[in-house]
């Protein structure tokens, strides 16, 4: 069965595996989802990531954790493949009034909403993270 949406699957990934308590979850791996990883633990939603070096790579996530309570509380999916939302510079959304981030995928890579806004770019919003 071919997946046709990896990023939709990373994120649910993630939400069923806060719900069981789990510590790492294996998934396969690509450039993007590896960017959308990097963007997470350096904000601090999750604790790492490893890829692996096989013929078919996979990244394990190690999830992160707060006095037993996961760090994620709601990550939703934006911009999908039947339904692509673009924004300007100006109209990056704020999340949960800014205690929450948005991942956007500009020129420059992918950015969070405030360094996007800081750099005046704006592209595809990708998830929303709180």
């Amino acid at each position: 069965m071919s997946m046709q949406d990896p990023i939709s699957n990373l994120l649910s990934a993630i939400k069923n595996a806060h719900a069981r308590n789990k510590e790492e979850l294996t998934l396969n791996s690509s450039k993007k989802l590896v960017s959308i990883l990097q963007v997470l633990t350096e904000e601090g939603y999750i604790h790492s990531y490893e890829v692996s070096d096989d013929v078919k790579p996979l990244v394990t996530i190690k999830l992160k954790y707060y006095e037993g309570k996961p760090v994620i509380k709601e990550l939703k999916r934006i911009s999908r493949p039947g339904l692509r939302e673009y924004v300007n510079h100006k109209d990056i959304p704020e999340v949960r009034g800014g205690l929450g981030m948005a991942i956007i995928s500009t020129s420059k890579g992918l950015l969070t909403d405030s360094k996007a806004r800081e750099a005046g770019l704006g592209g595809e919003v990708i998830c929303s993270v709180f």
